[in-house]
């Protein structure tokens, strides 16, 4: 499809054998060409089916590489936006980007529901996609944005339409930051609803909305808080506990062990969001030390790269994640001091 010919150390030739190809790839007003300028310094040259790459060799081989994504993105019949020009060159430049060409991760089809298709965006959500598929437990780790929940739940959706599972169980624990449940007006369900709201906004994306109710009238599909799944075993079920970090140790564990035959478990939390009272330790926290090497678990973290949101979320869960590594360091720092007066004074007495 690619026909490309080094003409000297610093430049290469790549030649697009189809003009509809090349109209897709450079964008209305050459705008995705000008999206690819702005991310090297190279020299980027079109002319008729040809485009023409001067600069570094290895500066050069990454423009090869990503045309030859984009172009392979154009040949599925994927829509080439600037956003996914970024997704691709942000997996060719990370560690491990050689693992799985970034065409494949942009076009592996998760969930199409209501005239859209689901697909993992990052190379990290491929890998968690994946770790659903292989294994019975998967622990989904990572700041807010990053697609946790949203991806499980296609999944779960999709396990549901494939007669792979009977149901689909959602759960949260009904923590709240700053207000005491009891205090909120209305009923139980008008008390629990606004922590489960996600949940049914993310169904809303993925299921006709005149469906959802008869689905969880029928018990296809339930909502429900954490405390409401004690006592209880789990067949034939797709299971996902979201916002696991404000979970305690007691209540992971009840959580896990009504894992029944035939079932599946997704969980998702963001440890450094944990809304629990002071003193109290997250079981998430603690979950991957206790559950370490045994088969058919798997954890999988995602981070501020895998953000799926606007930009400026990615730069914000970075900024967050400098600030609490400096906050982190200097009450060590403090430790350390207090502990060595303590150490002197009783190597003194």
């Amino acid at each position: 499809m690619v026909d490309s010919t080094q003409q000297s150390t610093h430049q290469v030739k790549i030649v697009v054998p189809e003009e509809h190809m090349m109209v897709h790839l450079l964008g209305s007003g050459d705008e995705l060409l000008h999206t690819v300028e702005r991310s090297f310094d190279s020299d980027i040259h079109v002319r008729g089916n040809e485009i023409t790459i001067s600069g570094s060799p290895e500066e050069t081989s990454v423009v090869v590489r990503l045309i030859e994504e984009l172009l392979e993105l154009v040949k599925n019949g994927t829509v080439v936006t600037p956003d996914a020009i970024d997704r691709t060159l942000g997996m060719l430049r990370s560690p491990g980007g050689d693992e799985e060409r970034p065409a494949d991760v942009l076009t592996h089809d998760i969930l199409s529901s209501r005239g859209r298709t689901i697909r993992p965006k990052t190379l990290n959500q491929k890998r968690y996609v994946d770790a659903i598929d292989r294994h019975t437990v998967v622990f989904g780790i990572g700041p807010a944005g990053t697609g946790k929940t949203y991806l499980a739940m296609a999944k779960a959706v999709k396990a549901l339409q494939n007669k792979q599972v009977n149901r689909i169980i959602l759960t949260r624990p009904a923590v709240e930051a700053g207000e005491r449940l009891g205090y909120l007006p209305g009923s139980l369900y008008e008390k629990i609803d606004p922590y489960l709201r996600p949940l049914y906004d993310a169904l809303h994306d993925m299921l006709a909305p005149e469906s959802i109710p008869k689905l969880m009238s029928a018990g296809t599909i339930e909502v429900a808080p954490l405390a409401y799944m004690r006592g209880r075993s789990l067949n034939d079920s797709f299971i996902i506990l979201d916002e696991a970090q404000n979970t305690s140790p007691e209540q992971m564990k009840m959580f896990l062990t009504r894992l029944g035959f035939g079932s599946k478990i997704v969980v998702t939390g963001d440890v450094t969001q944990v809304d629990l009272p002071d003193g109290t330790t997250s079981g998430l926290r603690t979950i991957e030390n206790i559950l370490h090497g045994i088969d058919d678990i798997g954890f999988r973290r995602l981070t501020s790269t895998d953000v799926v949101r606007h930009k400026l979320v990615s730069a914000i869960v970075e900024a967050y994640g400098r600030y609490d590594g400096q906050q982190q360091k200097g009450s060590q720092g403090t430790r350390g001091r207090s502990g060595g007066s303590r150490s002197g004074n009783g190597t003194g007495t």
